[in-house]
């Protein structure tokens, strides 16, 4: 079953995207693809936000299964699970065919009308 005819596994994807949707979000996400597993010292170095501010959004990304912290002495590292985003690639790119899909549709109909 492909993942839009099912509505339970399309639904339990929402929290992906809404939790990609932010720029601090989307740029956390980015910066532990890059650099591997961080703690939230080295996540907050170069940004405007508090340690706080970047816990906030770090659990954010764990409530929809994004990264996920563990504990080493007094600190977390924060590390990718990179199966919500093969599951988000998947998504767009079922998204992706079928907008090609319907452009190929609607050429045709314009090409039928102009002939």
């Amino acid at each position: 079953m492909t993942p839009d005819r099912d509505p339970a596994r399309l639904e339990s994807s929402a929290p992906i995207f809404a939790a990609l949707g932010d720029a601090t979000r989307l740029k956390l996400v980015a910066r532990l693809c890059q650099s591997g597993p961080q703690s939230i010292a080295r996540l907050t170095r170069g940004t405007p936000l508090t340690r706080q501010g970047i816990t906030k959004h770090l659990r954010v990304l764990a409530d929809a299964g994004l990264v996920r912290g563990r504990r080493l002495g007094r600190e977390s590292r924060w590390e990718l699970e990179p199966q919500q985003l093969i599951v988000a690639h998947r998504y767009l790119d079922l998204i992706s065919k079928r907008w090609d899909a319907a452009l190929r549709r609607l050429q045709e109909l314009v090409e039928e009308g102009s002939a």
